[in-house]
């Protein structure tokens, strides 16, 4: 009997440049490869959960492609640590090949997968893929992590060669594939799950076609992405975080291409790196301030506010068009998510974990360290933060970066009949629209930025002291 292999894919659901499977292909054995919908990772989440129906697809899309290849894709339900080891004892695999994961719930879970294996004489074999540089590849002089981005960015520079992010071929030795046949794919309501609408494609023909239209416009990144109306940033961070498009395919375009837009999207890429390296060094941010005299911030945390800010009835009208953005999409601008976190945080003196677990419930493209990183960012409790006197004023981010109102009238549309002066504050509009009624048609503001912010730079303050 010929010699079997399993390559296992997780948050890398392509066929093409996978570090991966690349090297599970060129092994010398026949691969099968497999797809785990975790169980442990589904229980807690709810039916309308968009993700699970976009992984579905990413899924069904990467089947046909090995199916085309003559191969298959073992598509399984259940928990991982069990699946994967069992798979490898009937198919007697002897060895198992997957991508890297740096989260520490990923971390247990590989490491009772090659506990697991190591029992029945196999081996799990890791490999990185979904960055550029990970763990411990880019560190200071003093051997440490970097705890600071732009010295670590400056770091990671220095250190890139075309080694770095040249492609794995995986796609030019599918013939080392097993050629089999495994059973039909569970459904999404099998899985016990239903289909939310999403504007993103599932699968690397969307991710291709996002990128090479993104690829038209780099050169305006710089200019164009902190302005939610335009059409700016690539929008492909979802199709990164589940891998349909590989990172060293975008880090060598941005590198090679120069110019301000190009050297200002690769770092971007460049903050996943050091988050993704920030959540390996430091696992306890999970859940947790990274600076430790903001672990005992006492936030008055009212449930009204936090419910205001969730729907977008916050009487702030960017806000509340990005919450209602993110809650009818799955997507969330940049700029205002930042925008809005810094509202819930020094505004309505909320928790930031409050907020960070609310972004990992809704946000297609969620991934556990940039969430952690961008919440505690904007909360002043991280390691490489804004400070906590610079807290935004809604108003005024709202009149920089929407100076029309035009995101604001597609997310809040009782407000469209408003001029593009007293769309931002229309509390404040002498002359509102023919019929318009503040607290009727529109919520007044539930607090006063002025007076609020100066409640958290007491709160922060305290704090330090």
């Amino acid at each position: 009997m010929p010699q079997t292999h399993i390559f296992w894919f997780r948050r890398d659901l392509r066929v093409d440049d996978n570090a991966g499977l690349f090297h599970a292909l060129k092994s010398g054995a026949a691969v099968r490869c497999v797809f785990v919908f975790d169980t442990d990772i589904l229980a807690s989440l709810p039916p309308a959960d968009r993700r699970i129906a976009f992984i579905w697809d990413c899924v069904a899309d990467l089947r046909q492609r090995l199916q085309a290849a003559g191969s298959d894709l073992h598509v399984a339900h259940g928990r991982a640590q069990d699946i994967i080891p069992e798979l490898a004892r009937q198919w007697n695999a002897s060895k198992v090949f997957a991508n890297r994961d740096y989260e520490p719930a990923a971390i247990l879970r590989d490491e009772q997968v090659a506990a697991k294996l190591a029992q029945q004489s196999g081996q799990l074999e890791l490999f990185k893929d979904q960055v550029i540089f990970e763990t411990d590849e880019v560190l200071t002089a003093a051997g440490r992590p970097y705890t600071v981005f732009t010295p670590y960015k400056n770091a990671w520079l220095k250190r890139l060669t075309p080694f770095f992010v040249q492609s794995y071929p995986s796609q030019n030795h599918l013939a080392q594939l097993d050629c089999w046949q495994t059973p039909p794919s569970p459904s999404l309501e099998a899985l016990g799950f239903t289909r939310v609408h999403t504007a993103l494609q599932g699968g690397s023909e969307d991710a291709d076609q996002l990128f090479a239209d993104f690829m038209l416009r780099i050169t305006h990144y710089k200019s164009w992405r902190d302005y939610p109306a335009a059409k700016g940033v690539s929008y492909l961070s979802t199709h990164l975080r589940f891998g349909t498009i590989s990172i060293r395919k975008l880090a060598q375009f941005a590198w090679q291409q120069g110019g301000e837009g190009a050297e200002c999207w690769l770092g971007e890429l460049i903050w996943r790196d050091f988050y993704q390296q920030l959540l390996w060094h430091f696992p306890q941010i999970v859940g947790n301030s990274f600076k430790e005299e903001y672990r005992q911030l006492e936030f008055e945390n009212s449930p009204q506010w936090f419910a205001a800010w969730q729907e977008g009835q916050t009487g702030y009208p960017i806000v509340d068009a990005a919450m209602r953005q993110l809650k009818q999409t799955g997507y969330m601008h940049n700029r205002l998510r930042m925008i809005t976190a810094n509202f819930l945080v020094k505004d309505l003196l909320i928790d930031w974990r409050w907020g960070e677990a609310y972004f990992a419930e809704t946000l297609l493209d969620f991934d556990l360290a940039a969430n952690n990183g961008g919440w505690q960012w904007a909360a002043s409790t991280g390691c490489d933060a804004q400070p906590y006197f610079r807290i935004f004023n809604p108003v005024t981010q709202s009149e920089k970066f929407d100076p029309e109102g035009k995101f604001i009238r597609r997310y809040v549309p009782e407000l469209a009949s408003f001029n593009n002066k007293d769309i931002h504050a229309p509390w404040l509009a002498k002359n509102p629209p023919l019929g318009f009624q503040l607290k009727r048609d529109y919520p007044a503001p539930i607090v006063d930025h002025a007076v609020q912010r100066q409640h958290a730079l007491q709160l922060f303050s305290k704090n330090r002291s």
